[in-house]
């Protein structure tokens, strides 16, 4: 894409509003980083509502506020606001060691109370938090100096996982209290490495730099980051220098670009992309399933629209994930599909039909993928018609189990645990699935509590077995990231696909 006046107009309405506080030019100092981020942020409180579990959003959240757990950019955990975990001998009780000499945004000091609050108020399910049952499983909270300590209602193998993971975040008990949700929304504080300074809802959020950080103080002293959807408009950004940093563009506009006017990194996240069945309508049928699976070459689709970018999988666990198998594989086979398709009544001359959701943006190629996907289905009897939705009505329609009969979604997982994978996604009462099988949620339901690790990762495989077999999901791809940036940043990638300004520093 050469910059001309056609692609400046694409410049989204974020970047106009942004660009009214001066921005600075690619080849100059950079005083003030901007970032062209690739979604919007809908609320400043990271433990309730649909945002909470949006992957992609969670960069934002961490720029401001802490976790209890620190995540390292290879996914390892290391002490944060918590400097010792732990169970005792027979788990029934967890043992925290909080850190001290932390201070709150306001100057305000952070405490133990705090960690035990913030634990509290997530597993209450007044407080609208989309995952209360994981921290409903710790109860009986006790505050000793700067220990905390609780009782294991019921056994969780992975809640210090979750402790680095979504909705897993500290906040203010007595500023919370003081101000209350709407005060909290319109003035947020963390422990973070970044202090909102200024938030146009729909445009940018300005970042000042917490030089009481107990992680230390950020190299950048003010981060803009303007929130720009469409992915054209992101690569103008930062072809044009209004942006130093951005992400998820075409793979094409990143291959351009790198090593020419702009710098360039892209590795393989946690993040992969998956189409939910929903099983309503014509997916009650294992046939129609089956052969919508069967019929997507997925290696094509990556090596042709992603420019090899991406690796295929077969089940909703990637490589690196815990409960991997690669003996798990779903064939390409357009005739089989056609066969499976032909035994329930349909074909290219009389073909099933039903719609497919997907973003457009969000990630790259997603719509892209979506319109090959429903070419390679027509081939074989499968009519899909296409429904372009923003990724916040997907979580509204998700929660709601209201979703199309095909969706297609990122799904990040940067813990690496099954449950956060085929869990969620497919246990049937999780408010993160579409798919409501008995036969699946007796499978899944008692390894959710199973102590024995062996045991616990062999029962999540042949639940994925059980999946790929009955075509319960649909798994892609594994995600690469493309990050496009200066010359003049350098830019730490996060395994976790989050975009963390607080790891850039001057190149």
């Amino acid at each position: 894409m050469q910059l001309n006046r056609r692609s400046l107009l694409k410049l989204s309405a974020a970047s106009v509003a942004a660009g009214a506080i001066g921005l600075p030019a690619r080849a100059q100092a950079i005083d003030e980083l901007v970032i062209a981020y690739n979604v919007n942020l809908p609320s400043w409180d990271p433990t309730v509502g649909p945002s909470a579990v949006n992957p992609t959003i969670q960069g934002l959240y961490q720029s401001v506020f802490d976790q209890f757990i620190l995540q390292q950019p290879d996914l390892s955990p290391a002490p944060g606001l918590l400097i010792e975990w732990g169970w005792n001998d027979d788990r029934t009780k967890v043992m925290m060691t909080v850190r001290e000499g932390v201070t709150w945004h306001d100057g305000s000091p952070f405490t133990a109370e705090d960690v035990a609050w913030s634990l509290e108020r997530a597993a209450n399910p007044e407080t609208g938090n989309p995952i209360n049952f994981v921290w409903s499983t710790l109860g009986n909270f006790a505050v000793e100096g700067n220990t905390v300590t609780a009782d294991v209602k019921q056994f969780d193998p992975t809640i210090f996982k979750w402790m680095y993971f979504l909705t897993g975040y500290v906040l203010p008990k007595a500023y919370y209290e003081k101000v209350g949700a709407d005060g909290f929304e319109a003035a947020p504080i963390g422990t973070g490495p970044y202090m909102v300074d200024k938030f146009e809802r729909n445009a940018f959020v300005r970042l000042k730099a917490n030089a009481n950080y107990w992680g230390g103080k950020p190299e950048f002293e003010t981060v803009t980051i303007k929130f720009v959807t469409d992915a054209l408009a992101r690569v103008a950004e930062v072809e044009s220098g209004n942006s130093h940093v951005t992400l998820e563009m075409p793979y094409e506009e990143y291959d351009r670009l790198k090593g020419g006017p702009l710098a360039g990194v892209a590795k393989p996240v946690s993040d992969i992309g998956m189409i939910f069945l929903n099983d309503i309508d014509v997916m009650l049928d294992p046939n129609v399933r089956k052969a919508a699976a069967m019929a997507i070459d997925k290696q094509t689709i990556i090596d042709r629209l992603l420019s090899g970018y991406g690796v295929k999988i077969d089940t909703l666990q990637t490589p690196e994930y815990d409960a991997y198998d690669a003996s798990i594989t779903v064939p390409y086979d357009p005739e089989g599909a056609k066969k499976l398709l032909a035994e329930s009544g349909y074909g290219p001359d009389k073909p099933v039909k039903f719609t497919i959701q997907t973003t457009r943006g969000f990630k790259p190629k997603d719509y892209e993928m979506v319109q090959a996907i429903v070419g390679l289905w027509r081939k074989v009897g499968i009519e899909a018609e296409i429904e372009v939705y923003e990724i916040a009505k997907h979580y509204e329609l998700r929660a709601a189990d209201t979703l199309a009969p095909a969706a297609f979604y990122n799904w990040g997982n940067s813990v690496g645990d099954p449950t956060t994978s085929t869990g969620f996604a497919m246990f049937g009462p999780s408010p993160h699935s579409v798919w409501d099988g008995e036969d699946l949620i007796n499978m899944i339901g008692p390894l959710w509590g199973e102590a024995d690790e062996d045991k616990r990762i062999a029962g999540w495989k042949a639940v994925d077995k059980y999946i790929a077999e009955n075509a319960l999901v649909i798994p892609l791809l594994q995600y690469v990231q493309p990050i496009l940036h200066a010359p003049g940043v350098k830019v730490v990638p996060h395994a976790s696909g989050a975009l963390l300004p607080h790891l850039m520093t001057r190149a």
